[in-house]
């Protein structure tokens, strides 16, 4: 005879594997998963999202189709998934630069807590200070010098206005007493591609993106913004080290789902992308690009992006920056 306590236990391994729905429900996901990506192809997201995707394509039996609605700093991309449906088949690769537009942004048609449930963290990455070699520079400190002796003359890309690598520089320009032009693109990819040709000097670039153009020697690498040296690149030095004190800037990536998505799908893509990171090959990828993987549970990656809401509002109280959108 079986037990009330088997009938229980039996239903709940039932609502694991399939979303809300009363009777004929499938097992999710039983199609296809849109994946809104914020920012344009060949940027830092991308570098981390299309790999795992192609993983996770496999792993949960569907494909992960992303697509890339990039302008605004990212706030385009983020509007369009706040107003998708919350049925587990619309997910949204965000970034610090979410948690940085929370107060840049006199005005945001999202609330990046109250509209999104979080899923998980998929990549920190630290930030690096890459110049292009014309620039006459070989250290930060030679680099420090010539802008203060150059003011005005340099210019720097970013992935777009509030973006962690606008802000980063806004920072360091703070600290440094430096006057330099701004000049923001439409995500990381199409801002590398400039400083690769030259019409920007510099950037502070997530490691992801600028990795392969460090190893090529096409760009000048001076110093990355965590507090540790980055394993893969050990011969480039902290700002610290290069003679920068009390700074340090990262990025990271991560996945979120529209508000009301049932928690059986949030769960599942957090409890696949965490197994995804026990793949020594994709744990390979990350650390080529310099990158720590994710996986974190949604209630810690929430308490996390509470945090990082709290600590760049400082920074952009600090920098007196203002959007409107």
């Amino acid at each position: 005879m079986v037990s009330r306590r088997d009938l229980l236990k039996g239903a709940a391994a039932a609502g694991a594997l399939s979303l809300a729905g009363g009777a004929g429900a499938q097992a999710y996901p039983s199609k296809p998963l849109r994946i809104i990506n914020p920012f344009a192809p060949g940027g830092g997201t991308d570098a981390f999202l299309r790999p795992l995707g192609a993983k996770l394509s496999n792993t949960m039996g569907q494909q992960w189709v992303i697509e890339n609605l990039a302008g605004a700093g990212g706030t385009v991309g983020a509007t369009a998934a706040a107003k998708a449906p919350g049925d587990g088949y619309t997910l949204f690769c965000g970034a610090v630069h979410h948690t940085i537009a929370e107060s840049l942004y006199t005005k945001l048609p999202y609330n990046i807590e109250k509209d999104f449930v979080p899923i998980t963290v998929i990549a920190y990455v630290p930030q690096v200070v890459v110049v292009h070699p014309r620039v006459p520079v070989n250290t930060l400190q030679e680099f420090v010098a010539y802008a203060r002796a150059n003011p005005g003359k340099l210019n720097f890309g970013s992935a777009g206005n509030g973006t962690s690598h606008h802000l980063a520089v806004e920072l360091f320009k703070q600290q440094n007493k430096l006057f330099m032009t701004h000049i923001p693109y439409k995500g990381a990819g199409p801002m590398m591609q400039d400083l690769l040709a030259g019409q920007v000097d510099f950037a502070f670039d997530g490691m992801g993106t600028s990795a392969p153009q460090i190893k090529s020697g096409k760009l000048k690498a001076l110093a990355v913004t965590t507090a540790k040296r980055v394993p893969a690149f050990p011969d480039i030095p902290t700002m610290a080290e290069a003679g920068v004190k009390d700074y340090l800037v990262s990025t990271w990536y991560a996945l979120w789902a529209p508000k009301g998505t049932p928690a059986e799908a949030v769960n599942r893509v957090q409890q696949e992308v965490a197994k995804a990171f026990q793949d020594p090959q994709m744990k390979q990828i990350w650390y080529d690009q310099g990158a720590e993987v994710g996986g974190n549970t949604p209630a810690e990656f929430g308490k996390f992006v509470h945090a990082e809401i709290d600590k760049w509002a400082k920074v952009v109280k600090a920098s007196g920056a203002k959007i409107d959108l």
